[in-house]
This record gives C-alpha cells, sequence and structure tokens, in this order.
C-alpha cells in the first residue's frame, strides 16, 4: 500500500529544492556563452614578432624565462615574480626581483589575447614587455648588452636555430644603456650607431622568443566553463562541475545589478583595457598615474610596433595608430586584470591596495572618492574623483555573498 505521508514528504523535498536552485533563462545562458573558454577566439598573430609561432623560439624561450642567470645578482628568473604553480603570479602585494617594485606582478595566462602590456600599457607587444623586467634595477637589474652577452655565451646554437647568424660579441661594451644615468649612458652615447643596432636586435630577439614561451601559457578550464559549457549544449553537468545555488545567483549579479560586465567582459573577463575605477593611491607623496603618465611616450619606444626591431608594417601598428593620447582620460586609469583564478591570488588591484575580495566587493558599493583633496601635482597631471568610471551599483549582504561566491568558482 502507498504510504501518503511518504509520498507527501518527497513531493515537499522536491518542490523546495525546485524553489532554492536559481533557474537559468534564455538570457542567463546567452550571456553565459560570452565567457566560457570555448568562446575565446583562436590566438591573434602578432606581426611585430614573426617569431611569436616558431616552436624553436618558444623552446629558447623557455629556457630563457627560467634562467637565473640573466639577472645582476645571479639569483633572479622571471618566475621569481611568475610562479608556475600561483597562475604566473606571485601572490603579494608588490613584486620583488633583486628589490620591491611599485608595482603588483599580473598573471600571464591568457594576457597575449591583449594588445597592451603592464598596468599602463607602457608595451604594446608581449616581446617588449618581456625586455622590460631585464633593464628595471628593481627587477632584474642588467643592461642589453648584459642580457645578450649571457644568451650569446650559454645559448648561442639555440639563438642561432631561430634567428640566424649571431653577432660575434668579443668587442660589445659592458654595462652600458641609454635609460640609466652616469657611465652607462655615457657608454652607450658614444656607441657607434652599428654596435647599438647590433646589441638592440640581439636584444629584441630574445624578447620574441620569451613572447614565443609566453603565448603557450594558455587559460585553463575552470568549473563555471564545465558547468555552462554543459547546459549550453543541453547537458546535464558532472556532479563535481555543479555550480551552487549562491554561485549561480552570484552570476546573474555579474552580469546585472553588480556591472563587473562593464570592464570584465568576455571569455577573460577583461576589456584588455584602462579604467580609473578610485582605487586608493597607495602613496600620496608620489602618486601613480597610471597609463596618463606614459601615453605620450609609447608611439617613441624603439621596441615598439612602429620600431625598427618589429616585423610589423607601420600599416599593421593600428593599435599605436589609433591609441588615444588624452592624459586626463586616463588619470589614475589601469589595465583591468583577469577574474580567471581570481580567489588565488589576492591582494588586488595595481599596488595590493585592497586585500581580500569581499573587500573589493565593499570598494565598487561604497564607490570612494580618495582624490577629493588631491592638489595638482606637477601643473600637467593631476588626480580627480569626479574621474571615477565605476558605475554606481547597490547590493545586499547576501547579494555580495552571492557574488563572491560566483567569483570563487572562477
Amino acid at each position: 500500500m502507498i504510504n501518503k505521508k511518504h509520498i507527501i514528504l518527497v513531493l515537499a523535498a522536491l518542490i523546495l529544492a525546485s524553489c532554492s536552485e536559481p533557474k537559468l533563462t534564455p538570457y542567463d545562458l546567452k550571456r553565459a556563452k560570452e565567457f566560457v573558454l570555448s568562446s575565446l577566439p583562436p590566438l591573434p598573430r602578432d606581426p611585430s614578432n614573426k617569431f611569436a609561432d616558431d616552436p624553436k623560439a618558444a623552446r629558447l624561450g623557455e629556457l630563457l624565462f627560467f634562467d637565473h642567470e640573466l639577472s645582476a645578482t645571479s639569483l633572479v628568473s622571471c618566475p621569481e615574480c611568475h610562479q608556475p604553480n600561483k597562475g604566473f603570479q606571485d601572490g603579494i602585494a608588490l613584486g620583488f626581483g633583486i628589490d620591491q617594485v611599485h608595482r603588483r606582478t599580473m598573471p600571464l595566462r591568457g594576457i597575449q589575447w591583449g594588445s597592451w602590456f603592464f598596468w599602463d600599457g607602457r608595451k604594446d607587444s608581449q616581446w617588449s614587455q618581456a625586455l622590460a623586467p631585464f633593464e628595471t634595477p628593481a627587477e632584474h637589474g642588467m643592461t642589453r648588452d648584459m642580457v645578450g652577452r649571457e644568451v650569446l655565451t650559454k645559448f648561442r646554437s639555440e639563438y642561432e636555430g631561430v634567428f640566424g647568424h649571431a653577432p660575434d660579441i668579443a668587442d660589445w661594451p659592458y654595462r652600458v644603456s641609454p635609460l640609466l644615468e652616469g657611465a652607462e649612458k655615457t657608454g652607450w652615447d658614444t656607441l657607434p650607431l652599428e654596435k647599438k643596432d647590433e646589441i638592440n636586435r640581439v636584444f629584441a630577439n630574445i624578447g620574441k622568443s620569451l613572447a614565443a614561451y609566453q603565448r603557450t601559457l594558455l587559460p585553463e578550464k575552470n568549473r563555471v566553463d564545465r558547468y555552462f559549457e554543459a547546459k549550453l549544449k543541453g547537458e546535464e553537468p558532472k556532479e563535481a562541475d555543479v555550480l551552487s545555488a549562491p554561485e549561480i545567483e552570484g552570476f546573474k549579479l555579474f552580469i546585472g545589478t553588480a556591472k563587473c560586465d562593464n570592464c570584465h567582459s568576455g571569455p577573460l573577463f577583461t576589456d584588455h583595457f584602462f579604467h580609473n575605477t578610485g582605487v586608493p593611491v597607495d602613496n600620496l607623496g608620489d602618486p601613480d598615474f597610471g597609463r596618463a603618465k606614459i601615453v605620450a611616450d609609447i608611439k617613441q619606444d624603439e621596441f615598439s610596433c612602429l620600431g625598427d626591431y618589429s616585423d610589423a608594417a607601420q600599416s599593421e601598428c593600428r593599435e599605436l595608430e589609433f591609441m588615444s593620447e588624452d592624459i586626463k582620460l586616463f588619470e589614475g586609469a589601469f589595465k583591468t586584470p583577469s577574474l580567471r583564478g581570481v580567489a588565488l591570488r589576492p591582494p588586488y588591484m595595481h599596488a595590493g591596495q585592497i586585500g581580500s575580495l569581499e573587500a573589493v566587493i565593499d570598494h565598487y558599493v561604497e564607490r570612494p572618492d580618495p582624490f577629493a583633496n588631491m592638489p595638482e601635482m606637477d601643473g600637467t597631471l593631476a588626480l580627480h574623483g569626479n574621474h571615477n568610471e565605476a558605475p554606481m551599483i547597490e547590493l545586499s549582504e547576501d547579494e555580495k555573498a552571492n557574488l563572491l561566491a560566483f567569483l570563487k568558482a572562477l
């Protein structure tokens, strides 16, 4: 005989379960397709680096990436900051090579789909970006002739296997640089033009091989990808991939009232652009103006897409050609970071000013104005509170918790 009480309990449980599980609307699924990793377009070619997808260049780049001897102390390699087991980031507020730098390390997976590199976008290619830490005193602390000499001494055959004949380094000067002051600068300035070009070309090729390796560091699927990819196919996700009710509600907020997707858009959860979102200034005595400080100099960079060491035709350097140089537009603006794996790499923002994801959400809800009382700094640049681009939003404590759950699922 059927137990009516048992049937009632089962029905009640089913009704309760159906009420507690958020339903994904056709709109939710349409939006979810924008974010799953399977929607990521093919990796675009880099016209400025004809070796970008050369396996031999990538192999050389991998050797250089992990080589501690490419630093003035022989103790620093790229993974000091870009640690493979931490998503090629370091998990500390400010990067530390030979010494501490003034910004946080950015993760490497997925950045090859962007057009600008570093928090301020001062480099327009991965190969050009890869060169900068070598010549930064607080990072690798070398000069370009030192880097070239080390690489051609240790890896000449690998270098020539990619780039052809390498120059004789016997008559190269030691420790000269156009970026440093004093004897290093004087030594560089007195070099013949052909010797400068020889050193620069080897240095640029080193960057191109590093970029070829970094282009192989692809983003990895997470539970959010697997869940939505199954749903988009009309299938039920595997048990291990199921998103909880708070995580699903968090996604709805992410694409809805929280307006996170204004900047954190697409499969990489970034628009690859620059925004001032009212992040606290980390040093009032020497504020970081972000992209505003460098837009006037990018086109003059000898290692840019338009420079002598680029493999691109001028017509292929469209980002530089159409780049805005409006300083006021970029006051306090920094690159939107990807949110993939975001829960694994606190603290947050360009200088680690915010310690937790909970505090990041509070920051965007409260929308503080840290610049209101700052004077003009040098007659040209000033940080102004009315430039905060973050949208005004309201979230309850429950909504904050749901949004946090979704971010952690990434």
